[in-house]
């Protein structure tokens, strides 16, 4: 998804994903599956995330209405700061190391 999030989210909007996700997360208990899931409105990402915005409480609009207007404030687009934001949160919660596409750009070979 991160390589064309226009062909998985209309218009790259963090709102659809958002949707999607809880969706699936419906679906999954409706069916009895037991999951667990970052990106439930209060999960482990959105109380990461409070934190990482310098917020004082947290946000009853969610986790992408407030990504998206970090986005316009600083004039980057919300997909990327999205996924850079991921990036930060699975590194620090679940010791996840860059993908491949990210250490390639983070090389000095690279540019």
């Amino acid at each position: 998804m991160r390589l064309r999030p226009s062909m998985w989210v209309r218009r790259s909007s963090l709102q659809h994903l958002d949707s999607i996700l809880t969706g699936y997360h419906v679906a999954l208990e409706i069916h009895g599956v037991e999951e667990e899931s970052d990106f439930v409105h209060t999960g482990p990402f959105a109380q990461w995330l409070w934190k990482r915005l310098g917020m004082t409480y947290p946000s009853a609009l969610g986790w992408a209405v407030e990504i998206e207007r970090a986005a316009q404030a600083t004039n980057v687009p919300a997909m990327d700061l999205f996924f850079d934001l991921l990036d930060e949160f699975q590194a620090v919660h679940h010791g996840a190391q860059p993908s491949a596409e990210q250490a390639h750009q983070a090389s000095p070979e690279a540019e």
